[in-house]
């Protein structure tokens, strides 16, 4: 279930035919999902670009959260690897099989890997991920529809006082395309609405809420194929969490809310030893682009409640997935 199968539209841009990061041509998606047991249920998720190294960027709303190489990016202002998404106590292990599966050698990288935390449904101290489950989510990762909800990095993940988890979704922004993907984690049952409406309220507890007192996290990656440099690419990243907050979420202080961007549109940049052409969109085009950003991070949050289903784990505790039904009566309401 995602949120167009239910009728809703998220602001006035239109998505890509997959509604997801991959309707940016060459980006591939892949997950290892594990749930074994009574307490492991987490994994990892990659984005793969097109082509390495790209010009990217990046953004802290509230830095309680892990997203590694970050210094490098700003300033290289170069993606250099593949993007992992895990949980808190498996970033090393991840970041590690990335650095070993990208680099040949010649090559030197610096992975980018982030995090959010699953200690409520899953054994996270454990450190269940291993360097083979990132190397065949890296193997596996493939471009078309991306799963979503319990999957990957986003298995034992809890949104809004849901179960969350990944989502994806995208925009057309005149001749370009964004698509954003996030790991959702984030965010307080009284504070969630969409399209501004306060579901979260009028939901209240007739969804149990879990028993847990945490804000959480997100991460959010956000690809573009227009022709951006570093600095234009930060600026994407930041309108990140603009659709975090239309979303009800806030950047708590227990809250690691990191978004990163990379673009498409400048390729052939690894060269050492000639002088580089690259194209620039002016800056007086870049609000079409700012407004995918923050309309498909919202969709894509929407998506991740959507998509998720239902889990126990860890000691028992039970996440609730959001109710379509429940979504619709709330929306259909007026105050």
């Amino acid at each position: 279930m995602r949120a167009r199968d239910l009728g809703i539209r998220i602001g006035a841009l239109e998505p890509g035919p997959l509604d997801a990061i991959t309707d940016v041509a060459g980006i591939r998606v892949g997950h290892v999902t594990l749930i074994e047991g009574t307490d492991v249920r987490t994994g990892v998720t990659v984005v793969v670009p097109p082509e390495l190294p790209l010009f990217a960027g990046c953004h802290r709303l509230n830095g309680n959260g892990e997203l590694t190489g970050l210094e490098w990016v700003r300033e290289s202002g170069f993606l250099t690897t593949p993007i992992g998404i895990t949980n808190t106590f498996s970033v090393g292990v991840a970041r590690d099989a990335i650095a070993a599966e990208s680099a040949d050698d010649d090559a030197w990288a610096l992975p980018v890997v982030g995090e959010t935390y699953d200690g409520f449904l899953n054994d996270a101290k454990g450190q269940h991920v291993t360097a083979g489950h990132t190397r065949r989510a890296l193997a596996e990762a493939s471009a078309g529809p991306v799963a979503e909800g319990n999957v990957g990095g986003g298995t034992g993940m809890i949104c809004h006082g849901f179960k969350g988890g990944i989502g994806t979704a995208s925009r057309k922004a005149g001749d370009h395309v964004v698509g954003v993907l996030v790991q959702a984690n984030h965010g307080r049952r009284s504070r969630f609405r969409v399209n501004g409406i306060p579901v979260g309220e009028r939901i209240g507890d007739r969804i149990r809420t879990p028993n847990y007192d945490d804000a959480g996290s997100i991460i959010g990656i956000v690809a573009a194929d227009a022709p951006l440099l570093p600095h234009q690419c930060d600026r994407l990243a930041q309108r990140a969490g603009l659709g975090v907050a239309r979303m009800g979420g806030m950047g708590e202080n227990s809250s690691g809310d990191l978004f990163f961007a990379f673009s498409s549109g400048n390729r052939a940049l690894g060269s050492p030893d000639a002088k580089l052409d690259v194209s620039m969109l002016p800056n007086e085009r870049i609000d079409p682009l700012f407004e995918a950003v923050v309309d498909a991070t919202e969709e894509a949050i929407l998506n991740a409640l959507l998509a998720a289903e239902t889990m126990t784990g860890r000691a028992g505790h039970t996440a609730f997935a959001l109710d379509p039904d429940a979504l619709l009566e709330t929306l259909a309401t007026r105050a």
